[in-house]
């Protein structure tokens, strides 16, 4: 991947905006009339997302309030999409994504290399620093500094969850259906 050119922007991490997503609206097959979630609802939930070893890593519940969300607008990883897709009100379930529901297998390719002269000049280059970069094409992406030396950066533009099994715990709190 050539890189075009490295833009610094302030960089704000919505870890709500890249967890999954959810909808409602329409009755249940057996038609007791409660909503269950479909595209097009905007959903509320609540989330607690850990990985294979236990720990957690994001919870709606930290922040005091739910994540909304329009069910099947793109802007959930499909996992947690089609988890919350046929939810009702008030139902909680647990659902275990592989890396390809989520966030993707972790990619060797996404390993950069570049020329400490590539950097803009008068950043504090260290390991664990997130810059934004552009490839040539014009596709914006977050690159992890990994490895520093007198000459090279090297940089991790893969996502910090690409390659991991994430389990959630997904509380439906609410269904706005579509207009």
């Amino acid at each position: 991947m050539k890189i075009k050119r490295i833009l610094l922007i302030p960089i704000v991490i919505l870890a709500a905006a890249l967890m999954p997503g959810c909808g409602g609206g329409e009755t249940t097959p057996a038609g007791n009339g409660q909503a269950v979630a479909k595209d097009g609802d905007t959903v509320a939930v609540h989330y607690t997302g850990t990985l294979s070893d236990g720990s957690k890593f994001d919870s709606s519940y930290d922040r005091g309030q739910p994540l909304e969300f329009v069910l099947g607008a793109g802007n959930m990883i499909p996992g947690f999409e089609n988890a919350v897709r046929g939810m009702k009100a008030g139902e909680v379930k647990t659902v275990t994504l592989a890396p390809e529901e989520a966030y993707g297998a972790y990619d060797e390719n996404l390993i950069l290399v570049l020329g400490r002269d590539q950097l803009p000049k008068g950043i504090d280059i260290v390991v664990g620093l997130q810059l934004p970069l552009q490839s040539d094409t014009g596709s914006m992406f977050i690159g992890t500094i990994i490895e520093v030396s007198d000459t090279t950066v090297t940089l991790d533009a893969n996502h910090p969850m690409a390659g991991k099994e994430l389990t959630f715990e997904i509380e439906l709190v609410s269904i706005e259906p579509a207009p």
